[in-house]
């Protein structure tokens, strides 16, 4: 039968306080820190008592009490000084103790000793970092695939790398993942996608970027409240970062332009979202079941005379423009072509009306 000793004391207010002063700076639960601070201390104050499981400690943050005692069984001879004592011995801490039963005994935090406490210190700031590390990991994956906005704090001169503050964590956006002509100044805000993130020996690792399609696809869905609602939805992007992107949407309501939407009144949506992406051209087509009429808008601007599927070969088609729009329909370096062909996920020929191609001076 386990019997108290002593009640508890109140003498560990500052204790608490500097819990709650960790929890609002930094975000972590105090009852998660209360846990590890406790458990921390069973393991320091252990060690004094032949790592033998005698160690207790409760936690009352109400009443800023915490109290640390130990578990001893009393017995007619001791075997274990850290686990067993005499029932002389047992009737300091309980007047009533008998043979067989359970006795705790309070430790003053003096009686710890520097070694442990030292012990309980690193394990507590160790945890410390594993506690925000898993909160900014969970911050993260509860984000990837989304669009948000950082801060630049600055920019490495050789690299280009950019670190941004994004929330509490700061993240580097590589050069590599950044718009080909941008060039990103400390303080301003930028738009960034969250690809994936990983948690590595260092810490968890958002991998962002201002060229992923992504980027786009979520641009469009802040802009455009029909997107946003479900009432237009887009089908597929195409994007060659900081110079064209290609995007096919439909209407689930057929009193709902897709393409007017997407532009907005006086151009005001797609306008935003072009200084978003400094600059970058945005073709918005209408997106088709009918492989022929998709093929044929997405090769807008240019003007499609026939699209001929290829019943030989999977997903390839031939398609007939005029002579005239035969190098608008390819696009400069064939980009046009290429971007349409990742749109729809065709393979697109395309042939002047007249068979053959002549290039023409411009």
């Amino acid at each position: 039968m386990a019997r108290k000793a002593a009640k508890p004391t109140n003498q560990n207010k500052e204790f608490f306080e500097a819990i709650a002063m960790l929890e609002q700076e930094r975000g972590i639960p105090a009852d998660y820190l209360l846990e590890k601070v406790c458990s921390a201390i069973i393991t320091s104050v252990r060690k004094e008592y032949g790592g033998e499981d005698v160690v207790f400690v409760d936690c009352n943050p109400e009443k800023s009490e915490l109290r640390v005692y130990l578990r001893k069984t009393v017995v007619e001879v001791v075997e274990n000084e850290f686990t067993e004592l005499l029932p002389e011995e047992a009737k300091k801490y309980n007047k009533n103790a008998l043979v067989g039963d359970i006795v705790e005994i309070p430790l003053e935090t003096k009686q710890f000793g520097r070694i442990a406490a030292t012990t309980a210190k690193n394990v507590i700031r160790g945890d410390i970092h594993d506690a925000e590390r898993g909160l900014m990991l969970k911050e993260f994956e509860s984000k990837q695939k989304e669009l948000v906005t950082g801060k630049v704090q600055s920019v490495d001169p050789q690299t280009g790398n950019a670190t941004l503050e994004i929330g509490k964590a700061v993240v580097v956006l590589p050069r590599s993942r950044q718009l080909p002509d941008e060039v990103l100044k400390e303080g301003q805000l930028v738009k960034v996608f969250i690809e994936g993130v990983k948690d590595t020996p260092k810490g968890p690792k958002a991998m962002i970027s201002r060229t992923h399609s992504g980027l786009v696809k979520r641009l469009f869905e802040t802009e455009v409240p029909e997107i946003y609602d479900g009432i237009v939805e887009i089908k597929s992007v195409a994007r060659e970062a900081g110079s064209r992107t290609k995007i096919a949407v439909c209407s689930k309501d057929e009193n709902v332009d897709p393409i007017g939407a997407c532009i907005g009144p006086k151009g005001t949506r797609v306008g935003t979202i072009v200084e978003s992406l400094g600059g970058e051209k945005i073709d918005i087509v209408v997106y088709d079941e009918d492989p022929a009429k998709f093929i044929a808008a997405a090769l807008a601007p240019a003007d499609v005379l026939e699209v001929e599927i290829d019943e030989e070969k999977e997903n390839a088609c031939h398609v007939t423009v005029p002579d005239t729009q035969l190098s608008l329909a390819i696009g400069n370096k064939g980009q046009n072509a290429r971007l349409a062909a990742r749109l729809t996920g065709w393979k697109i020929d395309i042939k002047p009306e007249s068979g053959f191609y002549i290039p023409q001076n411009s």
